[in-house]
């Protein structure tokens, strides 16, 4: 394994860290812009349809991708300008 690969494990689990709590707050803005007045249904909140459900969790998990994906490039983008190597 490269060292700089290494040396990136721990800002690499930070950046995760953060791109998760961002995604999260990102995930509640749009579910209220899509004119939702509660949080988003749970997989097993019995008062809520499939429809809602499945929707959450589709539109959650794209966004948490998303969030994950455009943190991590930006990480790695900036270990390469620091160290001139690609952590990857």
């Amino acid at each position: 394994m490269k060292a700089s690969k290494i040396v990136y494990k721990p800002v690499g689990l930070v950046l995760g860290t953060v791109s998760g709590v961002l995604a999260g707050k990102v995930f509640k803005q749009v579910w209220k812009k899509l004119g939702h007045e509660e949080d988003a249904p749970d997989a097993t909140d019995e008062q809520r349809d499939w429809r809602e459900t499945l929707s959450a969790a589709v539109l959650q998990g794209a966004i948490f991708a998303g969030v994950k994906a455009a943190v991590d490039r930006g990480g790695a983008v900036v270990a390469r300008r620091l160290t001139g190597t690609w952590p990857g």
